[in-house]
């Protein structure tokens, strides 16, 4: 079996494809993908800048072009227009996407603190789906703790602090060009959205003294939670309000993540129709939340991600890059050599049960011999049988689990195996009904709170 990940994302693709994938159901290509006769296992992350398609296949090539398929089937693309878009990772390198995916180092903005949540969903959704097994639950409970790791160790996660406060200077520097030099300017702002982001935005109004700032969310309680937290700076107003408040502000920060555009051309025209002072937009959405053509307005000056991603003042602290890089690098070798325990763990058990079935019928054997003895003798003598077997078998036990990562490590489980007489048939017995009980357990990973 192989391990793949196919998939699109803000590296191969313009945003408006992305947006037409994002539109995906993800239930109904989950079950696509897993009727599929190439694929065993599948997990699908579908988030506004990136759909990626984790599986279990028994054939690269085959595995490959049936979820290139079903993805261009989706997205109402040619395959060979899918194909142009996709990047294609397979077992070890696929592993290591998924763990800098989980660690926000693939993302627009790197660190960002939403990433960790939609992997964890994207895994739970496939397990009570049921076509994640046991590869699929290794690998994304591993993801899921590196990436919780590098948040807590590196500070990573900070990069998405500084994109806000770049997007902020560039906003105030726009307002500020309408004006003449010598204006006093009060900030007026809205931000759209209570979640993560949003948060960040509204902490960084109250640093450079927003004079006002009103909190527009279809999530009264969550926009209230917000505001609650920047008593004095911020309140928090019913999404009905939003035409009203973008005729008056001159700031409106943008970070719901909802699909679709919020603030559209119509709107907007009407809101700005006849003000003289420039309404700036600061879109940190992804999906966007404004309609780009409002910047084509006289009176509207309009920023996104695309703006600020290039930006050096925005980039990441690279120290926190590489001490992420570094984690993973070392989360990856403890990945592979339990992963290479687990691919000898078949053979291990065959020569336990064939052990075991030896020890068995020589008891039976000695019962009917000794049945004079003591029950007390006896289970002395069935005591000592069974530790000097657990004895002799626990040293090549453990050391073909351990050998098992070296490059010639699935070489030591055959010799296993001919010296015990092992047939594949008798391991295929073993790990058969093993894969079919398969019942992962609960996912213990709680990674930060998601935008809504």
């Amino acid at each position: 079996m192989t391990l793949l990940v196919v998939g699109v994302s803000h590296h191969t693709a313009t945003m408006d494809v992305l947006e037409s994938l994002s539109a995906i159901s993800v239930d109904e290509l989950r079950s696509d993908m897993i009727g599929s006769d190439q694929i065993a296992e599948t997990m699908i992350i579908s988030t506004c800048n990136r759909v990626e398609v984790y599986a279990e296949v028994d054939r690269f090539h085959a595995g490959v072009d049936a979820i290139v398929a079903l993805l261009a089937k989706g997205a109402g693309l040619s395959v060979d227009e899918m194909t142009s878009r996709c990047f294609v990772h397979f077992d070890s390198r696929a592993v290591q996407h998924l763990f800098e995916v989980a660690a926000g180092l693939d993302s627009m903005v790197v660190g960002e603190p939403q990433i960790l949540g939609q992997v964890r969903s994207a895994f739970v959704d496939a397990k009570d789906a049921g076509t994640a097994g046991r590869e699929l639950h290794e690998v994304a409970q591993a993801a899921l703790r590196v990436g919780k790791d590098v948040r807590s160790q590196t500070g990573l996660d900070r990069a998405g602090a500084s994109i806000v406060s770049v997007g902020l200077a560039l906003a105030i520097e726009a307002i500020q060009h309408s004006h003449d030099a010598n204006d006093e300017i009060a900030l007026d702002a809205a931000v759209l959205g209570s979640g993560a982001m949003a948060s960040l935005a509204v902490a960084a109004l109250g640093r450079v003294g927003a004079a006002r700032t009103t909190i527009i969310t279809r999530n009264p309680d969550q926009g209230n939670r917000l505001a609650s937290g920047h008593v004095g700076l911020a309140e928090s107003k019913e999404f009905a309000k939003l035409p009203k408040l973008l005729s008056q502000v001159n700031l409106v920060i943008c970070c719901t993540g909802a699909a679709g555009a919020l603030v559209s051309y119509d709107l907007v025209a009407r809101a700005t129709a006849g003000r003289d002072e420039t309404l700036v937009v600061l879109d940190l959405a992804l999906p966007r939340d404004s309609d780009p053509e409002i910047a084509n307005l006289s009176n509207v000056s309009r920023l996104d991600l695309a703006d600020l991603a290039d930006r050096p003042e925005g980039q990441p602290d690279m120290d926190a890059v590489v001490a992420a890089r570094s984690m993973i690098e070392s989360e990856l070798a403890v990945f592979a050599q339990q992963n290479a325990a687990r691919a000898v763990e078949p053979v291990v058990l065959q020569l336990r049960a064939q052990t075991s079935a030896v020890v068995e019928a020589e008891l039976n054997r000695l019962r009917t011999r000794l049945s004079g003895l003591e029950a007390s003798d006896w289970e002395q003598v069935e005591r000592g049988i069974r530790r000097v077997v657990a004895t002799v078998l626990h040293t090549p036990t453990v050391r073909v689990k351990q050998l098992a990562s070296d490059p010639d490590g699935q070489r030591y489980a055959q010799a296993l195996s001919s010296l015990f007489d092992l047939s594949s048939d008798a391991v295929e017995t073993v790990v058969r009904p093993r894969d079919a009980e398969f019942v992962a357990p609960p996912v213990t990973e709680e990674p930060p709170e998601s935008s809504p």
